[in-house]
């Protein structure tokens, strides 16, 4: 009998990440914030505000949202730092939610800071009216009132200045880590989001920066400065203002000149503008100077004297920007080179590291072809993925709390610390992590495949990998008249096995089947569950396939059901291993 398969193209409303993840935040429009109250779970959750933890057990009061790809979006903060804020969406600490679940004492406390809120935000109203009223007089036009707003807006950026509470923030313009209780300079704006934003530079990088100051006096938490450093910063001011008063003298003869000269139109001045920017990238490669940057990829300190390799542009701001990687780090990215020898810095560096980055740079080539075939490949049935098609229950069977499906891939909703990233741990379910029987039914009837298994999944999550799984279950659509039971039990198996490992994992169930012909697109050995994963649900995060892989127990073998996990890894292109082989160890 022959049997005819027809290859079909999965095509996606976009090869790029971040074009996917625009498009899906523009499809629907902002849900309304709500402030949530809890305890924290953890110590991994950090303050919108002021940056820093928020230890494990105290109270945190969050901004919670809707975000259009479909899970709740939370921006935490310290009791503290959440009543600084410059506007808290809610009338009275009742409606907050989770507020029934605090301890009385707690209750009391944020009923006191609500109604002293309200107390501030009427003040803070009626000084705001009476300010718009004086505006409105002086307002002749519209033009007028749009001039008005620009300048309100223009003055909402403010220049800080503090001891850095910690080692942990680094210079947005060197890079470089700013040691705890050194000064460090910041412009704080408040984020649309919720949360004032701040970024920290060091004192002597800070001021080549082309920003609004009348003086250093002027600069918040000045007062607050030992002597000697606001000496300092005095010092500092006054040769930037004269640096600036120099440059200005010296640059506005040249410009007349030259506007004479070419006789060019703005639009004409616009065009070549654009065309600089948009060649202003430019990759570098030197010995780090320190130990203090971190790769930009895989987070990691970047040894002094190594080799590192940076994307440098020129910040509008006044200054070279670059992003540093480790030479391993920095090849899987999507930039454009020439060759080797076209890096800056690379005459100056050693033979051995010059032969180093030339056999990169030719595996990159190499990689890229590969991975452009590949994409040319048909690979499966046509799928658009929208939020607008994402539903809570599936063909009659309701779907538990955070659990949503598209068409026939279920999924599980971002879990609070879910960290996506570069690096891929992926695992099959059913043999694999918990033994289970199509004899039994029910949510509470598996076992853990391997006892190593809760602290394998900790020590990944620990080093950075997102948890990622990756399950067929065909009996979901097989069992038309006990669905909801097959949904149940599925789904049951999955929270009870999270629950037990105790760490953050992102799921797919493929709950479709393959007839004759018509394959489900996300039904391993399909790539589908993979493709959306890396295109809608990893934040644009390009994925190390070197250090990525897939843990799966179908790979083919005599006893083995079939070979969907090892042909699954093999389509994508990921490293496959059997559950023995990586768990029992």
């Amino acid at each position: 009998m022959l049997i005819i398969v027809a290859n079909l193209r999965i095509s996606f409303f976009s090869r790029n990440p971040r074009s996917v993840i625009f498009a899906l935040h523009t499809m629907s429009s902002p849900s309304p914030t709500t402030i949530v109250a809890e305890y924290a779970k953890s110590g991994k959750s950090s303050c919108k505000k002021c940056s820093e933890k928020i230890d494990s057990k105290s109270l945190r009061l969050g901004l919670k949202s809707r975000d259009p790809r479909g899970y709740d979006s939370l921006k935490w903060h310290h009791f503290n730092c959440f009543f600084s804020l410059d506007s808290i969406p809610a009338s009275s600490a009742e409606t907050f939610e989770g507020f029934s679940e605090l301890k009385g004492s707690d209750q009391d406390k944020l009923k006191q800071m609500m109604s002293e809120e309200d107390r501030t935000s009427t003040k803070r109203g009626d000084v705001d009216a009476e300010s718009d009223k004086r505006d409105l007089k002086k307002l002749k036009t519209d033009e007028d009132e749009e001039s008005v707003k620009e300048k309100k807006n223009a003055t909402n950026e403010k220049i800080v200045v503090e001891y850095a509470k910690s080692g942990k923030s680094s210079c947005k313009k060197c890079t470089e880590k700013i040691d705890s209780k050194s000064l460090r300079l910041g412009l704080s704006f408040w984020d649309p989001r919720g949360y004032e934003n701040t970024k920290w530079y060091h004192s002597d990088c800070f001021f080549p920066l082309d920003v609004n100051l009348l003086s250093a006096e002027s600069i918040e938490g000045f007062s607050e400065l030992k002597s000697d450093d606001q000496e300092k910063l005095k010092i500092l001011v006054t040769e930037r203002d004269q640096s600036s008063k120099k440059l200005n003298e010296d640059a506005e003869p040249e410009l007349q000149r030259k506007d004479q000269k070419s006789g060019k139109s703005d639009k004409d001045e616009e065009r070549v503008q654009e065309k600089k920017n948009a060649t202003n990238e430019k990759i570098v490669a030197e010995y780090a100077k320190s130990g203090r940057s971190s790769c930009k990829k895989c987070s990691e300190k970047i040894d002094s004297k190594s080799l590192r390799l940076g994307l440098s542009i020129w910040d509008p701001r006044g200054y070279e920007n670059t992003k540093w990687y480790h030479s391993d780090c920095f090849f899987p990215l999507d930039v454009n080179l020439l060759s080797a020898e076209s890096i800056e810095g690379f005459s100056q560096l050693k033979s051995d590291d010059q032969e180093k980055l030339k056999k990169l740079v030719t595996e990159k080539d190499q990689s890229s072809k590969k991975t452009s075939d590949k994409l040319d490949e048909d690979i499966g049935l046509k799928i658009d993925f929208s939020p607008n098609d994402v539903k809570d229950n599936y063909k009659g069977a309701t779907l538990q709390p955070k659990w949503k499906v598209f068409q026939t891939l279920m999924y599980l909703e971002r879990e609070d610390g879910l960290q996506d990233s570069s690096k891929i741990a992926a695992f099959d379910f059913d043999g694999c992590l918990a033994k289970t029987s199509v004899q039994r039914v029910g949510a509470s009837a598996w076992s853990l495949m391997y006892a190593s298994i809760p602290n394998k999944l900790q020590s990944l999550y620990n080093d950075g990998f997102k948890l990622v799984i990756f399950t067929n279950e065909s009996n979901i659509e097989r069992w038309k008249n006990k669905r909801q039971v097959a949904v149940d039990s599925k789904i049951g198996r999955l929270n009870s096995f999270i629950k037990l490992a105790n760490v953050p994992i992102q799921v797919f169930i493929a709950c479709g089947v393959s007839k004759g012909q018509e394959h489900d697109p996300f039904r391993k050995p399909k790539t589908g569950m993979w493709q959306i994963m890396e295109q809608h649900f990893n934040s644009g995060i390009p994925i190390d396939m070197d250090k990525s892989f897939y843990v799966g127990d179908a790979a083919g073998r005599k006893d083995d059901h079939s070979d969907a996990d090892k042909k699954f890894a093999e389509a994508i292109g990921l490293k496959f291993y059997l559950p023995e082989e990586y768990f029992d160890q």
